[in-house]
């Protein structure tokens, strides 16, 4: 099947974007990659803002799949899921050379210039929590979890502190901090 202009757009943008940042992200040289003349750019996207916006929502589609096929695999219980959808994360952080999070990266870059992408970041990290609370909800009346935890902060620490270890990651270019965090946040959580 033939993908569209817009959708190699994005999912050149989405591997440009995660590479070398927004400020770094050269139009041209999106469309010198996607052989894509300018106009067809400027006919999908009303400028590079709104590309980048549109990536993230992009990019927030494969998380959902990511979060559907790990927190909906009944057949794990609810702390391991919720860690499977974290591996798979760090997989595909390795296949990708460990540059880690396209959320933590911009957000990093942009936060504090942006408000329209401060906002975007931050509401595609509360949708992941969300996700993450209710299976983490599902563990704790399921006993896996202490009757006294809130699943909420439990499932905002856990995405904050992966954001974190996504970083370190990304600077020595290894897993090594994406598993430790893992091991010592599923230690900790079930205490």
């Amino acid at each position: 099947m033939t993908r569209s202009t817009k959708e190699r757009l994005l999912e050149a943008g989405l591997g440009m974007l995660l590479q070398h940042g927004y400020n770094d992200l050269g139009i041209q040289a999106l469309l010198e990659k996607t052989q894509t003349p300018k106009g067809s750019f400027y006919h999908h996207f009303k400028s590079k803002e709104d590309f980048a916006l549109q990536v993230i929502d992009r990019y927030m589609v494969d998380v959902h799949k990511g979060l559907d096929l790990s927190l909906g695999n009944s057949s794990l219980p609810p702390l391991d899921r919720v860690r499977r959808f974290f591996e798979l994360s760090r997989d595909k952080y390795r296949d990708e050379g460990y540059l880690g999070c396209l959320l933590g990266g911009v957000g990093q870059e942009l936060s504090g210039v942006s408000e329209v992408f401060r906002r975007k970041i931050e509401t595609c990290f509360n949708a992941i929590a969300e996700r993450v609370a209710e299976c983490l909800e599902e563990a704790r009346q399921r006993g896996d979890l202490p009757p006294d935890r809130d699943p909420r902060k439990l499932a905002n620490l856990l995405v904050d502190c992966w954001e974190g270890a996504a970083l370190r990651s990304r600077l020595r270019g290894a897993p090594d901090p994406l598993d430790a965090m893992l091991d010592f946040y599923f230690s900790a959580a079930a205490r």
